[in-house]
């Protein structure tokens, strides 16, 4: 079942990047303003510590430098924000157009189905695919876009960081990674199979309620608005259990990586300490690496989220992709 779920993974991914391969540059812009954001947030508390150490005492501090490093660091923040803004922008003008053409090559391929095909399928199961599943991707794929390059290269850049402010500290920080690494993909590859199993029971859920809904007049006409609420009931408790299941697993990984991360935080602040009284560090150069490990958590807790989004994103392109497949008039 791992192999097959593996395999079926790759798959969709490689049909997904059919349709990415034309936003290549796009994805290349976005990308870029990941990295210059990331350096720009990276850059601000070297410049606050920085003010720190220039307030070592009373009637010691240099407030000519520590108003020029707070304006620096305002202007960072500023740009960064902008950035942010841009690159959010890009982000969105790749999804719905990706979006756009899966619905578009969609519609298409049910033109050319025959209508034999079409009547065994539901409906309300088709529109699910093309409505409902689409979107589920469309909001996966942004949240791939806008934290999964960010958070990527925010870990990188704050373990850069880190080595240069104090490499002992961040070899800690290494050394601890791996466990947010080992627990994330542990626990997404088995929530990969139940939001498959939620979309498939959404999409029967829906093609009953169209299926009801128009027929009614036939149910009630034979009696059997007792059989059809029992049907549905038992759609809606599949529905029910797919759901928790899904949602139980892919709620495993956030705290999980945020205990690792607290630890990491708990790790910096007692060696970073202990450095400072041993004149290893200064104490503007103490709250910098505080401000890197805080920074280098939160991608963990992020790309979790990610993972989770990406699962369920991918069983629902996987259930487009199978309208996509179904074999046309020739």
């Amino acid at each position: 079942m791992k192999d097959k779920d593996r395999a079926a993974r790759r798959r969709i991914w490689r049909r997904i990047w059919h349709y990415l391969r034309h936003d290549r540059l796009l994805m290349g812009l976005s990308l870029l303003l990941a990295t210059v954001t990331v350096a720009l947030s990276l850059v601000i508390p070297v410049l606050l510590g920085g003010a720190i150490d220039r307030m070592p005492g009373i009637g010691q501090v240099d407030f000519a430098a520590v108003i020029r490093l707070l304006l620096q660091a305002g202007v960072c923040a500023g740009v960064g924000a902008l950035l942010q803004w841009v690159m959010t922008t890009v982000n969105n003008a790749v999804a719905f157009r990706v979006v756009r053409d899966m619905r578009r090559d969609a519609f298409r391929h049910l033109q050319q189905l025959p209508l034999s095909r079409i009547d065994r399928h539901p409906i309300g199961d088709i529109v699910s695919r093309l409505v409902n599943d689409i979107d589920q991707f469309a909001d996966g794929l942004l949240l791939g876009f806008s934290q999964l390059f960010t958070g990527v290269i925010t870990i990188l850049g704050t373990l850069v960081f880190m080595l240069s402010v104090q490499p002992l500290i961040a070899l800690a920080v290494v050394l601890l990674t791996p466990l947010s690494l080992v627990i994330a993909p542990f626990i997404s590859r088995r929530s990969f199979r139940f939001f498959r199993e939620q979309s498939e029971a959404r999409g029967e859920q829906t093609a009953f309620i169209e299926e009801a809904v128009t027929h009614q007049k036939v149910v009630q006409t034979f009696g059997n608005e007792a059989q059809t609420a029992a049907q549905f009931a038992a759609l809606n408790e599949q529905v029910r259990v797919t759901s928790l299941k899904s949602t139980f697993f892919s709620s495993l990984v956030n705290p999980t990586t945020r205990f690792v991360n607290n630890v990491v935080y708990a790790v910096v602040g007692l060696t970073g300490a202990l450095a400072a009284l041993g004149g290893g560090i200064t104490v503007g150069g103490l709250s910098c690496l505080l401000n890197y490990a805080g920074q280098y958590a939160k991608p963990f807790n992020e790309i979790s989220g990610v993972i989770t989004e990406l699962q369920n994103a991918l069983a629902c392109a996987g259930r487009f992709f199978e309208l996509l497949d179904l074999p046309a008039e020739s």
